[in-house]
């Protein structure tokens, strides 16, 4: 009997040792996602691209600063809007394809990572965001050029962080959710800010030296979170 029960606490034993590493794993795979949308989610806030036509058209069209930020705002949201509703797609495919290819978290979803990460550096200085030049110039109503502005930013939805969507789906439906509210928050947070800020002339960076980089830190990104991913998941 007494050799019994050992056996028994060991198996317990063994099982909940199993279990929190498990859990343990889960926990690192979700934080190196939650880490790397975040950083994106930052980077492509302040990518000028993304608001600095909406500052130049603001001061051609003689906008308040209240004004200029309320419009950014707007196409913010709607830029964020394109990216989530993509996001969440391809976070119910990751979770599809999770239950049914074993290895797709463990090697398919890495890959997918690294190749994007490459693509995104190879490219960097071709990557096509909203352009000033993109808005029709003719345009002397308000609310049609605040139209055109929303449907551009509509229209050109952050393709870069999709990939934390489809990784994320293969953990947990909460954590698309999260980056999902991470993102738009961050996207419309950052780009009214900065707005605000450089309306009044507080703001002063090197934008073009962004912009020329951002891809390749993008890219970087991306790989070393397929990298990690290996090793944790």
């Amino acid at each position: 009997m007494a050799y019994a029960d050992n056996n028994v606490s060991c198996c317990y034993c063994t099982d909940l040792f199993t279990v929190l590493k498990k859990r343990e794993k889960i926990n690192k795979q979700m934080f190196s996602i939650l880490i790397g949308s975040f950083l994106l989610s930052v980077l492509h806030a302040i990518i000028p691209n993304h608001w600095l036509p909406v500052l130049a058209i603001g001061r051609r069209e003689k906008w308040s600063a209240a004004e200029t930020s309320k419009v950014t705002l707007v196409a913010a949201l709607a830029h964020g809007l394109s990216t989530v509703v993509i996001g969440l797609l391809l976070g119910f495919l990751g979770n599809s394809m999770a239950q049914k290819i074993n290895h797709f978290t463990h090697l398919v979803a890495p890959i997918i990572f690294i190749i994007l990460g490459t693509f995104f550096i190879y490219r960097h200085h071709r990557h096509k965001h909203f352009q000033l030049s993109d808005v029709p110039q003719k345009i002397y109503s308000k609310n049609r050029i605040i139209i055109a502005l929303v449907l551009a930013m509509f229209f050109s939805p952050c393709m870069e962080i999709e990939a934390y969507f489809l990784m994320a789906g293969t953990q947990s439906q909460w954590l698309v959710v999260i980056i999902a509210a991470m993102y738009v928050v961050i996207t419309a947070a950052g780009m009214t800010w900065l707005v605000s800020r450089a309306y009044k002339g507080l703001l002063k960076l090197n934008w073009h030296a962004l912009e020329h980089n951002a891809g390749i830190i993008t890219g970087i990104t991306l790989i070393i979170t397929g990298i990690l991913s290996f090793f944790i998941f």
